[in-house]
């Protein structure tokens, strides 16, 4: 989401957009453990 963003945002220059990415950005930051991390702990192998 955070590249489609980028994106759009590059190829306009809209600053609501920018703003959207930056919001976007700033809750990924704020959440614990992204997507990627469950993810990788999934695919790992039980111990």
């Amino acid at each position: 989401m955070l590249d489609f963003t980028w994106k759009v945002f590059s190829e306009t220059g809209n600053i609501d957009t920018y703003l959207l990415f930056k919001e976007l950005e700033k809750a990924r930051i704020e959440i614990p453990g992204n997507l990627d991390d469950e993810l990788a702990q999934i695919d790992s192998p039980v111990s």
